[in-house]
């Protein structure tokens, strides 16, 4: 029997000073929208080392994780495919802002004037901010 599952990314909500941190995506889907920076767990990798990883590898942040902010499984929320996506929050501990990998642009936006998002980002900044 063959069995067909869903790939894992993960996805870091990083903030300061009510900012959150976001890069613009070098890649499709949606290239040249905003995201949270994040991509896919490798084999053999925990969701929380990927999450670090992939912060790192697109903004230059060392960061730290704090908490689970929530998992989106809804399988028509990528176009590649049933994606489903862990998302932390996570605290900045070292290293110094710059775009990478699969980012052409990092920066923080204010959380009340965020621009166009790619896939369901808007959803998981609205559902990780609603008790703020």
């Amino acid at each position: 029997m063959i069995y067909k599952t869903p790939r894992i990314t993960v996805d870091g909500i990083v903030t300061k000073d009510r900012h959150i941190l976001l890069i613009q995506r070098k890649n499709q889907p949606f290239k040249n929208k905003w995201a949270l920076p994040g991509g896919f767990v490798e084999y053999n990798e925990t969701t929380e080392g990927a999450v670090a990883r992939e912060v790192f590898e697109e903004t230059g942040l060392k960061t730290e994780l704090v908490r689970l902010a929530g998992v989106y499984s809804n399988p028509e929320r990528d176009p590649r495919g049933h994606i489903v996506s862990i998302v932390y929050f996570l605290k900045i501990i070292g290293g110094k802002l710059h775009s990478g990998d699969d980012a052409s642009d990092v920066k923080f936006f204010d959380l009340r004037n965020l621009p166009a998002l790619s896939f369901d980002h808007d959803q998981i900044i609205n559902d990780a901010f609603k008790e703020d």
